[in-house]
């Protein structure tokens, strides 16, 4: 009789769901909740998706074996343009489109056996999130967090929408491929500049998060402490005014070679009004591009306006006053003084243009023709920390580091009264107002009597129409007939709706929050927050480091505040942990052409296709449905089982790094899982095997150890060695059958189907998700024995294992019984024999 977990798998699914094993409940214990990133519904779930969810079950089932009321949801991050993409191209509704790609989903995670409570499922298109949503978004506007204001964004041409930076991808829309434009909208803001100090000291605090994560939220957020002045222009059109700039080196204002505005400037604006110049380059610098990650790639581009400012610090010196494109509008002020001694991208635009470049400091003990000659060919950046020396310093500088001279060029500055010392962030308020159809509606009208007003909240929610269609680009919602329609809360006049809808990311940043009490008619009930707040262990890829976990962290706050959180989750996640990639090789041909053709991993046997044709084989890489080097789980739990697949997401390599699928992995892992199975049907004849049970201690700690460190493929190395041991074991009867019941126990969080056989083979009472997860007997994880070498004339030769307590005549005793010793000596006697207890046995022959 064989392991046959096409029969067995469903078995122990429908026990569980049976007994609602997995059903959160608030109650008397403590409680542990354990949170996945949940997916987007895009069809079908790939291999990723089970290492995910795989490691969160691993944590949750551990946990609920220790007696903790575990809560382990599942949701759909469901509102985005993809869908809208769909129906553009295949027709339908993104609705029916979104909701078809759920249930698939959701028929293809079932079967891995995950112990989530599919009780607070939800999607957040369903209409009762949107609604819950809404009513944050209110009570957020009532309570000053939420702001409307023009500002220049990221839009889409194509797709007709704001794009978020990080959507723009070298410059381009990351569903369209389209250049972006930089476009002025009024937009929804909320206001998460007010927390940038809290939201970066709190950094400090999250112990449980991975350093790196730590450190890209603080450079997202990133705090600088600089001097803000203004230029005097010279001969300027009338109404131009000073300009102002930011700088966090005013240590290098000596070196200023010349001033720079951004293409979005008001100045600039100003100016191409009346130059069809400047307003003909400003275009051709957003047909480029004008997004950050666009600026470091583009080459630097300049405009001379032929105007000029006075130095600050010297009335007849005159700076000359460019357009370039790599100043950005929305850091600092939106214009730089260039000092290209001692920045790279000054540095690039000066000699491009031929500018001067002047030094400011050199390496220490440089004179200042030194020091000139030394940033002619490349800019001079030192660290803040290192000393320089200052050749043309206005503080007092000598030989010092920048970390002395800002401060000191601040204070020069505020004394003689031309600027003043200002911390500023780079984070910026988030703009959440999408021109798109398939996402959350913003509750407010327009009236022409009341102006912007929110939605009363006994009108929530407001749903999408779905009459739409998409034959057309842009938003829908725009040219609905009906649907702006809408009564003005405040005097009941005629009003129109908003047609914004809200980003996605404002979707996930909460959802961890409705969790706890999915079907309220509130986003959240005290009691339910009170008792599952915060997420204990956050599990998700670290492409989501930045922006998702930073707008969580704003959302708590914002909840807070507002509510619906109490205090303590104003850090929603105690513990953060990013897995690695799932990757596989590609398999390419080329056509007639050259061009290649990619081919399935199921379509290649022995590097071959069926027709016999050589593929090339691309290393191990990101796995990719245009290369189609993915991997269907579907197929693999239909051929191999959940279990199998559980098992080599785990077993392969640590958690964080990227681990590799290979068939031979996965045929590997189904061959331990049926000799486990095989140990388990096996009932020998024999006696107590106190080694057997020594060694099923072992691993209870060294499995629990492991576990509690995110340390899976070590957790299931030590059950290898339990396997082997039961295998290599002469025990029967009940000694064997407690070695087997605790491979069950810890072999449930991983492979729960396979435990419950093993538990139920074994004469496990019940099932084995309710047993208590195993102590270990500290007594027998003493080790009793120890293992002495035994050296030859200065060479080791053999070794002997004998009781830490056996006395030192004894021990002689069987060192001369040895038979390599007795070799050696040849019947002779041994000129000495010394036993250093513990540690080692000389023989000299």
């Amino acid at each position: 009789m064989s392991y046959t977990p096409a029969t067995s798998e469903p078995h122990w699914q429908k026990a569980w769901a049976d007994a609602e094993s997995f059903r959160a409940v608030r109650d008397e214990r403590p409680k542990y909740y354990v949170l996945e990133m949940f997916p987007y519904p895009s069809g079908r779930i790939h291999i990723g998706h089970v290492r995910n969810y795989t490691m969160g079950d691993v944590v949750a089932r551990f946990k609920r074996a220790q007696g903790f009321s575990v809560l382990h949801p599942m949701g759909w991050d469901a509102f985005g343009m993809p869908a809208e993409n769909a129906a553009m191209e295949n027709g339908g509704h993104p609705r029916d489109w979104t909701y078809a790609n759920i249930a698939t989903m959701r028929d293809q995670l079932k079967p891995l056996g995950l112990s989530i409570d599919w009780s607070r499922e939800f999607a957040t298109c369903d209409d009762d999130y949107v609604a819950q949503q809404q009513a944050l978004f209110l009570d957020m506007l009532d309570a000053g967090l939420i702001t409307r204001k023009s500002a220049q964004v990221n839009w889409d041409p194509v797709d007709m929408t704001v794009l978020a930076n990080e959507q723009v991808i070298d410059g381009k829309g990351w569903r369209s491929g389209a250049d972006v434009e930089r476009k002025e909208l009024t937009q929804w803001f909320f206001r998460i500049t007010d927390f940038a100090e809290e939201l970066l000291d709190a950094i400090d605090k999250l112990d449980g998060w991975p350093e790196k994560v730590r450190l890209m939220q603080q450079n997202w957020i990133g705090k600088s402490r600089g001097l803000q002045f203004r230029f005097a222009t010279v001969d300027a059109p009338e109404g131009f005014g000073e300009i102002e700039v930011y700088t966090t080196r005013p240590d290098t204002l000596m070196g200023a070679s010349f001033v720079a505005l951004s293409p979005d400037h008001p100045l600039v604006k100003q100016l191409a009004e009346t130059n069809p110049a400047v307003a003909e380059f400003v275009e051709e610098c957003r047909r480029i591009g004008t997004t950050e990650e666009a600026i470091e790639t583009a080459p630097k581009m300049g405009f001379d306006t032929g105007l000029t400012v006075t130095h600050p610090l010297d009335p007849e010196w005159k700076l000359p006053i460019w357009i370039a494109n790599f100043v950005l509008m929305d850091y600092g002020t939106g214009a730089i003084f260039g000092s290209p001694a001692h920045d790279e991208r000054d540095h690039e635009f000066a000699t491009k243009y031929s500018l001067p470049i002047r030094a400011t400091f050199g390496e220490k003990g440089m004179t200042l023709d030194q020091a000139d000659e030394f940033v002619s060919k490349a800019p001079y950046v030192p660290a803040k920390t290192e000393v320089v020396t200052y050749v043309r310093g206005f503080a007092g500088e000598a030989d010092q580091t920048g970390d002395a001279a800002v401060p000191a060029a601040i204070a020069v500055a505020e004394q003689q009264g031309w600027g003043e010392g200002v911390t500023k962030f780079r984070l910026r308020d988030w703009g959440i107002s999408r021109q798109r159809y398939w996402g959350c509606p913003i509750p407010v009208v327009h009236c022409e009597k009341c102006g912007t007003v929110p939605e009363a909240k006994e009108n929530l929610p407001v749903l999408l129409p779905l009459d739409v269609t998409f034959d057309v680009p842009g938003n829908p919602l725009d040219r609905h007939p009906t649907w702006r329609q809408a009564t003005c809360p405040v005097c009941g006049g005629e009003a129109t709706r908003e047609t914004d809808t809200m980003d996605t990311f404002v979707d996930s940043s909460w959802y961890y929050a409705r969790f706890t009490s999915p079907h309220a008619d509130t986003p959240t009930t005290q009691a339910d927050a009170d008792y599952w707040m915060n997420v204990d262990q956050y599990i998700g890829g670290i492409e989501h480091a930045i922006l998702h976990l930073l707008y969580s962290r704003f959302f708590a706050r914002a909840m807070q505040k507002t509510g619906h959180l109490p205090e303590k989750a104003i850090e929603p996640f105690n513990a953060l942990f990013t897995q690695g990639m799932v990757t596989h090789e590609i398999y390419m041909t080329r056509d007639e052409k050259g061009r290649p053709v990619y081919h399935l991993p199921e379509d290649v046997t022995d590097g071959k296709l069926a027709d016999g044709t050589k593929v090339e084989v691309i290393p191990s890489a990101k796995m990719s449905k245009s290369k189609k080097n993915v991997v269907d789980p579907v197929n693999i739990v239909a051929n191999f089982g959940a279990d199998t697949a559980r098992w080599f997401m785990l077993s392969d390599s640590p958690p964080e790094r990227d681990v590799e699928w290979t068939a031979a992995g996965a045929e590997a892992a189904n061959k331990f899982l049926s000799r486990v199975w095989r140990l388990a049907d096996e009932s020998p004849e024999g006696e107590a095997d106190p080694e057997l049970t020594r060694a099923a201690h072992r691993a209870i700690a060294d499995v629990t150890k492991a576990i509690e460190g995110f340390a899976f493929n070590k957790a299931v190395a030590k059950l290898y060695e339990l396997a082997n041991a039961i295998g290599k074991s002469k025990a029967g009867g009940e000694s064997r059958r407690e070695a087997l019941r605790i491979m069950a126990q810890l072999l449930s969080p991983f492979v729960p189907h396979l435990a419950e056989e093993v538990w139920t083979k074994s004469g496990g009472e019940g099932l084995v998700i309710d047993a208590a997860w195993p102590k270990a007997d500290p007594a027998l994880l003493e080790d009793d024995s120890v293992t002495l070498p035994i050296q030859i004339n200065g060479k080791r030769r053999a070794e002997i294992s004998v009781p830490k307590a056996m006395p030192t005549e004894q021990i002689e005793a069987l060192v001369l019984a040895d038979e390599t010793v007795q070799r050696f000596l040849d019947g002779a006697a041994p000129k000495k024999l010394i036993v250093v207890p513990g540690r080692i046995v000389n023989v000299v022959a």
